[in-house]
């Protein structure tokens, strides 16, 4: 059994480029456009801010994930600190965004598909109508997840394979973006000359920006490396380079394509709207054609597509391990987390995923309406993080501990923080409408808990109910807060952050001191391997 899970071992390289495939989604073709038509040159900044916001989560995940070197290791790190109760709901707000993220990748590529401007793909254009999917549309959906699915069916070798070959291209067709862009047609000038022209929309537009533009979105998928930690080479010291390394890649190739766009964009243009007036279908393609940069126009076309299908592989494999992770805590059935002999993978896991996301596609048809609910989800399950870390440094300091960084006493609450402000981005209603989602998972465990388990019921809620409290907070401060925030404006920019980086500390002490007596005895087995190594 060891030589054939050695077989299957992701290397670092493999780790690197699965994490790029997933980084470098749907996201680099439209999040430059977006975010400089909402925020001006100032939406360098953004990029920055989410850059800063999603690193600082992830390295209270890589201490976690280098500790406790299992796939799926996300879905249950809550549990070791704070009970079942706190990791199932952090758990399931997690696996909902994972996967969200497999149909919004296929409604990606179709969606661009449907835009395709040569005559022989007249057949595409009727895939989407007013922004959402077709029937017809649909179907290639279905079609493209399926695909995703089956390329993870067989091993993690033919997947690793797979997104090798496309994290090459998508991380050459960026960088060659960048360059051409700047060699072909940069105006300096369209930076402004002061810090008005520079953030001719203000402060606030910044973080606007970061919120309707995907970008806090496009740096998510750092967990990838961390949930597939099981089956890679040398985790202990793999998971931090993999996760390292990938988002300072992806973070240098994000903000040099906003670079690049802004500068691109015709002077002319913004004479006559502003950058509230860039409007451009396909943002990257479109300027190449306006600089006479065809061939450029037909690789970043052809890039839509395999972008997002890329991607969507990815999440399948993540995925699935997050749902079979959430198997061995009783809480769900557990031939959901049962993996094929041959290839050491969680086939049941991903059917059923796979079901689940079909469900989903036709409900939110809409690829802005799936990163809606996928930011808000993900950033929940993230708010506990930085507060497992810390409980664990106090409740078991003799763990051991491959990353371990004395800065984690300062960033912990610092990430926590700043997830609080990210959530309040995504803006009223989505705040509600994501608790809504997350809410509907609680009966499945209310069942095998009262069927199965019999767990101490004020030991659970006395450890999750922060949570809760906090999420009724964010729900309450987006309806009060102001309306660039989708809110009623009795608390006005920047107060509104002001309120939620005070009352965030607040609920980042209490979620640390609501910590169990003792860490999970599951949490000691798992880190027990390390010593074995």
């Amino acid at each position: 059994m060891n030589n054939k899970l050695a077989q299957h071992k992701i290397t670092l390289f493999s780790g690197v480029m699965l994490a790029l495939n997933s980084l470098i989604g749907s996201g680099w073709l439209f999040g430059a456009g977006t975010a400089a038509k909402v925020a001006g040159p100032a939406a360098i900044i953004s990029w920055i801010i989410g850059a800063v916001i999603i690193i600082s989560i992830a390295l209270t995940y890589v201490e976690l994930g280098a500790m406790f070197p299992e796939s799926g290791g996300m879905s249950r790190y809550a549990q070791y600190s704070h009970g079942p109760l706190l990791g199932f709901i952090a758990a399931w707000a997690n696996w909902i965004s994972l996967i969200t993220l497999v149909p919004m990748e296929a409604v990606a590529s179709v969606q661009y598909m449907s835009s395709w401007p040569w005559s022989w793909a007249n057949w595409t254009h009727h895939f989407v109508k007013g922004g959402n999917v077709t029937s017809s549309g649909m179907l290639v959906v279905f079609l493209f997840m399926v695909i995703f699915t089956l390329i993870n069916f067989w091993s993690v070798k033919l997947m690793t394979r797979f997104t090798n070959l496309i994290s090459v291209f998508k991380i050459v067709l960026p960088t060659l973006t960048i360059v051409m862009l700047l060699v072909s047609g940069f105006h300096a000038g369209n930076f402004g000359h002061s810090v008005q022209t520079f953030m001719p929309y203000g402060s606030r537009s910044i973080f606007e920006a970061a919120a309707v533009s995907g970008i806090i979105m496009s740096y998510d998928a750092f967990q990838t490396v961390i949930n597939m930690g099981g089956e890679m080479v040398n985790p202990h010291k793999n998971i931090v380079r993999g996760v390292l390394i990938s988002m300072l890649i992806t973070a240098a190739i994000y903000i040099m394509l906003q670079v690049a766009f802004i500068g691109a964009v015709s002077p002319a243009i913004l004479a006559k709207a502003g950058w509230h007036g860039v409007n451009f279908a396909s943002p990257f393609a479109d300027i190449a054609i306006l600089l006479s940069l065809n061939w450029l126009a037909i690789l970043l076309y052809m890039d839509a597509f395999v972008s997002p299908f890329g991607t969507g592989v990815a999440f399948v494999a993540t995925a699935s391990r997050a749902l079979a992770a959430m198997t061995h805590t009783g809480h769900l059935p557990k031939w959901l987390g049962r993996l094929e002999r041959r290839y050491m993978i969680p086939r049941f896991a991903m059917v059923a995923d796979l079901i689940l996301a079909t469900i989903l596609v036709n409900v939110f048809r809409n690829w802005s309406l799936l990163a809606t609910v996928i930011t808000g989800s993900t950033l929940i399950a993230y708010l506990t993080g930085p507060v497992t870390v810390i409980s664990l440094r106090k409740m078991a300091p003799n763990l051991e501990r491959p990353f371990a960084p004395n800065y984690m006493k300062w960033l912990a609450p610092f990430a926590f923080v700043v997830t609080g402000l990210a959530i309040y981005w995504t803006m009223w209603p989505t705040t509600v409408q994501v608790i809504f989602v997350i809410a509907l998972g609680l009966p499945i465990y209310l069942y095998y808990e009262w069927r199965y388990q019999k767990t101490n019921w004020r030991q659970q809620l006395k450890s999750s109910t922060w949570l809760i409290c906090y999420m009724i907070f964010i729900s309450i401060i987006s309806y009060a807060g102001s309306t660039g925030f989708g809110g009623q404006d009795w608390i006005k920019y920047p107060f509104d952050f002001i309120v939620i980086i005070v009352v965030s500390l607040f609920f980042y002490v209490w979620a640390v001191h609501s910590r169990l007596p003792k860490v999970d005895p599951a949490a000691k087995e798992v880190n027990n391997r390390l010593k074995q190594r």
